[in-house]
Order: C-alpha cells, then structure tokens, then sequence
C-alpha cells in the first residue's frame, strides 16, 4: 500500500456531472452491477462488478470522450475536426463519437498498440477517423498528438487530463449508487492516468463519504503511486506496457489533485496476477476482459483482511483484449503461480540423452514445453533451454535437486529478465 499525502485541498477541476449525465442519456449503456461468486466466496466478502466491459466500445472510455466532444459543439456548433492520443480504449469512444456526431477525428496510437484495437476504431470511426501509429509509448504518441493539434488548431480530446473526460466517467459512479440499495464499504478501480477514479471521487466523495476508494495499478506503470509519493506529478522515466490500457508515464495534473485530495489508498499489482485473474474470469464467469480490465479484481487480494464480511464493488473497466495474447496471458500466470521455469541444462552429447532426463529427472506429471539445443561436435556437453510446466509448485524443488544431482543443471533463467525476456 501506498501512503497519501494528507494534504487537504480542494479540486481544482470543476466537474458538471450533471450535464454529462444530460448528455449521455441515450448514449451510453447503464451497464449492469453484477455479484461475482467466485471471489466473494474466494474472500468471504459481498464482491459485486460494474461491467463496463459490456458498455458500448466496450469500454467506460465512450463516457468521457462522448461528453467532451458533445460540450465542445454546443460552444463550437461549426466543429469539424478533434485530435486524440489514446492507448486503445479512448481512441475507440473518440471514434465512435465522431462518427455519430458528424466531426472528424486524427487519431494518435503507439506503434505497439494491439491489433484488435487499432481494427476497433477504424470500425468505430469509419470515414470519420484518421489513424496515426507512431511512438512506441502512449506518452510518445501523446506528444505528436499535442504538435498535431497546435499546427492545425484542432481541439486535442485528452483520455483524462480534463474536467469534462472526468465528469464523463463519473456517470458510472452515479449508476453504481443508484443501483446499489445498500452502502458500499469499498471500490477498486484500475488507474492509468486517473480518470476514472477521479470521476468515482467525485461522485462517492460528496454522496457517499464512508466509502473507501482504492486505486489499482500495474506494477510496471505505477505513475500515481509515484507521484503521491513525492507529492508532486512526477513523469516515470520507463513503464511496462503489458497493460496497454492504464501504461501511461504520467498522470493527469487535473486527476492528480483529484486523487491526492481523496483517494484513500493506491496500491499495485505484477502482471502475472493480472493474467491470473483473466483467465480466472474466463474459466470460471465466462468474463472477457483485457489487463486493464482485471486491475481492479486482482487489486482485491492485497486487501483480503479488510473486505471480509464488506460490500466491495471493482470496476471492470474494459474487454478489448486481442485473441494473439492469451498465450502471453497463459505463460505470465503459469510463471508467476511458480508452474512454468525455464532452465540452461547440460546436455551429455550422444544418443540416448534426452530420453534419460525424460525418465529420470521430470516428475510425473512435469511437462516439456520449450526446448531448443544445439549440438557441438568437439564438446562433451551441449547447452539446451528448457522450459518445463509443473502440475504443482511444490514439484519444483525436487525437480531441480534430480538436475542437479545427475550433473545436467547449468542455470536457473526465470529470475534474470535480460536472458528470460528473450523467452517472451
């Protein structure tokens, strides 16, 4: 957990919630909240999921981009073009908003942005939507983003920066509170640049003052966390991108007073828990969500102690997860359940050799799932990387005492990331 600074300041951000509500009637799906058994038998707690993975885009994003540009043409009625950077959910509700507005968007990616996102707005936006990957980071592609819009006066819809992006969000905040007849003790919600959650505070701090409001980053691109920390908005030198959705190197200054103001508490968590909780709500809800979409789920075992016997409702925030991942997804919960290790093995070089480590050093129930060798004629031993999957985490300390009891164990790769990194 994070500790916040206790300074008590007042927003800067003037959120009009209830305009964005007038706005988006019609619009957006007031997206169900759902019980989740598995995890409120899982933690003995009321777990209940704000499914914004079912919302139009499928994503919240549609809230905040629909309310900013609809507010720009009623002071801009001769509004033709916008200019956005988004990761890949904030482009979609920029897309989809433009092409049933009638205004034209130039839209900003970064290189590395999922296909199955980049596909999503061209659908969304059709016509309406110029697309522009470049950068390798969404603060890369922010910054080209921002020359664009100066050069050619062009409105720059922000993803969260913005007080009418933030009351947009917090509409979800006011169904939730409609839809719950009973007083909520704690929401998670994912943060990449603070949008959503400033939204939520905005909302449940002035109706709902006891609720407790947890912040839920992935552990790579913890910008809010650093900068709470610091008391000051500070930039991440590097970040992870694996969770594309809430990577971004620096928080909003607008979300950032917001969040240090009111959020109770910001914690973060590895992706392989995250991909834990993927498949999870796959195989056992039949949920689809992306990463950024299970922060907020995954967030809810740091507060195991806490939520017991509370009424806890996490925001599942998106389900624009491309299919080409899930392998990605499977491997990163399988390494951090302590189920899939990769080793360097000494290989005897003749015949027969392989047969043998299959017979007397794999348990019976270890699997080989990555094998790659090259022999070398003038040497005795030949080096092979191997990964072998468990059944059983436990099944790891006798299998590497049989390598290296047999003389074949060279090196132990899953905890050196420039060598493993190059297994991924």
């Amino acid at each position: 957990m994070t500790a916040l600074a206790s300074t008590a300041k007042k927003p800067a951000a003037i959120i009009d919630i209830k305009a964005a509500i007038r706005r988006l009637k019609g619009v957006v799906n007031q997206t169900p909240l759902l019980p989740n058994l598995t995890y409120s038998h899982l933690l003995d707690a009321d777990i209940l999921l704000k499914r914004e993975d079912l919302q139009t885009v499928r994503s919240y994003k549609i809230r905040g981009a629909y309310n900013k540009i609809a507010t720009l043409l009623e002071h801009m009625p001769n509004l033709q073009h916008v200019v956005c950077a988004s990761a890949g959910n904030h482009a979609q509700g920029v897309a989809y908003t433009c092409r049933s507005l009638g205004v034209k968007a130039v839209v900003y990616m970064p290189i590395t942005t999922p296909q199955q996102k980049v596909e999503q707005v061209k659908m969304f936006g059709g016509d309406q939507v110029e697309l522009v990957l470049i950068g390798d980071t969404f603060d890369e592609a922010q910054k080209q983003a921002y020359h664009f819009s100066d050069e050619n006066n062009y409105p720059f819809i922000h993803p969260f920066d913005d007080p009418d992006i933030i009351a947009g969000q917090a509409t979800i905040g006011i169904e939730i509170l409609q839809q719950c007849d009973q007083p909520i003790d704690y929401i998670f919600v994912p943060i990449g640049g603070g949008g959503l959650a400033s939204g939520l505070l905005s909302v449940f701090k002035q109706q709902s003052p006891n609720t407790q409001i947890v912040g839920v980053e992935p552990e790579g691109a913890a910008s809010m966390a650093a900068a709470l920390q610091v008391g000051h908005n500070t930039k991440l030198k590097n970040i992870d991108r694996f969770v594309d959705g809430a990577a971004v190197q620096q928080v909003g200054s607008n979300t950032f007073d917001i969040c240090q103001s009111m959020l109770d508490d910001v914690i973060s968590v590895p992706d392989g828990l995250i991909c834990q909780t993927i498949l999870n709500l796959y195989n056992k809800d039949a949920i689809v969500v992306e990463p950024a979409g299970a922060l907020s789920l995954a967030g809810l075992l740091q507060y195991a102690d806490q939520i017991k016997d509370k009424k806890v409702v996490c925001i599942l925030s998106g389900s624009n997860n491309d299919i080409t991942r899930i392998e990605e997804i499977r491997e990163r919960a399988l390494l951090f359940n302590g189920l899939k290790h990769y080793f360097l093995v000494r290989f005897p070089q003749r015949a027969g050799a392989l047969k043998e480590f299959v017979a007397d050093i794999l348990g019976p129930t270890d699997d080989i799932t990555y094998f790659q060798y090259q022999k070398k004629h003038n040497r005795e031993h030949g080096p092979a990387v191997v990964g072998i999957e468990l059944k059983h985490s436990e099944d790891f300390d006798p299998l590497l005492n049989r390598m290296k009891s047999g003389g074949l164990y060279n090196d132990y790769l899953n905890n050196q990331p420039e060598l493993f990194s190059m297994l991924l």
